[in-house]
């Protein structure tokens, strides 16, 4: 059984409920249409009534028996803003509240706050921004999580090479504690997919065989995350051959748990591990799930603007299942 297959197996049935604001697009509504009839998740899409009907009628889609929520005509809007006012805490009036709830991706959210869905999927025709920055102010990150973070999913071949690539989406340049947290969350992210959570903070140094500030970090970053989750294999700072190769990890980390067998590689900022995700994507063939947001009290998931349907299929899937963590 190959990843998405043991994914797919989870959530059957499990009638767990994923919002999709950008409810007009056909990639969305032809995911959604799918992931109903299998019977995976019940898909919920924002948007104009009249406007989504007749734009699936159009591409041939029977959305009939999925449920569409119009912000502009939304009996329970009035619950909504005093629940946006009051997640705010003073930093939105109920005026400002009835604006921003028309936005379909701050109407999805507080859906997913409220309770009246599980998840969200948005980012095909929005930006990373429109969708992170309400599940930032609305859902929020964990207890002990100060940022979320992305990841991706590295998949190569059928006997399914996996390994975990973060973050690689959305901190441009995080510290050592926001590292620490990214490394513990990747762990968790890593096996919710059955990958065997052994994490390396990768730097262009091994065990200080360099010395510079951002070699500091790493080292730091990885001794907090050993202190914040003992009950996995964290270490760094690793150079990516000493982390992967275990002849090279023999020589350069021969005390090291992670060195040689890593599976989970945290990259010290966004440029190194954004470049590294799409270098393994275009040299070495694989494919690369995700961004994965980690860290937020409640799954909200960012498309590519460029995705196809069978993206928002399978992010619609790793959403759902991590309502089950």
């Amino acid at each position: 059984m190959d990843m998405f297959e043991n994914l797919t197996e989870k959530i059957k049935g499990k009638e767990i409920k994923i919002v999709f604001p950008e409810g007009t697009e056909p990639r969305i509504q032809g995911a959604a249409v799918r992931l109903k009839s299998e019977g995976l998740v019940e898909p919920l899409l924002i948007g104009n009534v009249e406007e989504v009907t007749t734009a699936a009628k159009e591409r041939g889609f029977n959305i009939s028996d999925i449920q569409i929520f119009d912000p502009e005509n939304y009996d329970k809007i009035d619950e909504m803003v005093a629940s946006f006012v009051e997640r705010r805490k003073g930093k939105a009036t109920e005026s400002q509240a009835k604006e921003s709830l028309k936005d379909e991706n701050y109407f999805g959210t507080m859906l997913v706050h409220m309770g009246l869905a599980d998840g969200l999927v948005s980012g095909a025709v929005h930006s990373t921004g429109d969708t992170v920055r309400p599940a930032l102010q609305i859902i929020k990150t964990k207890p002990g999580v100060s940022r979320t973070s992305g990841a991706f999913i590295m998949i190569r071949g059928r006997e399914q090479e996996k390994y975990l690539f973060a973050d690689c989406a959305i901190n441009i340049n995080p510290n050592a504690q926001e590292l620490a947290e990214i490394a513990v969350e990747s762990a968790k992210t890593a096996e919710m997919f059955g990958i065997e959570p052994n994490v390396a903070l990768l730097s262009f140094s091994t065990k200080g065989s360099a010395s510079s500030p951002e070699q500091e970090k790493v080292a730091e970053a990885a001794k907090i995350a050993q202190e914040l989750a003992p009950e996995y294999n964290i270490d760094g700072e690793l150079q990516f051959d000493a982390a992967f190769v275990q002849t090279v990890a023999n020589q350069k980390a021969p005390d090291s748990n992670v060195a040689g067998k890593a599976t989970v590689f945290v990259f010290p900022e966004i440029q190194s591990g954004n470049i590294g995700y799409k270098i393994a994507q275009r040299f070495g063939a694989f494919e690369a799930v995700g961004p994965i947001l980690q860290g937020l009290n409640k799954p909200i998931s960012d498309l590519s603007r460029g995705c196809v349907e069978e993206d928002v299929y399978k992010t619609a899937i790793i959403t759902a299942n991590q309502t089950l963590v």
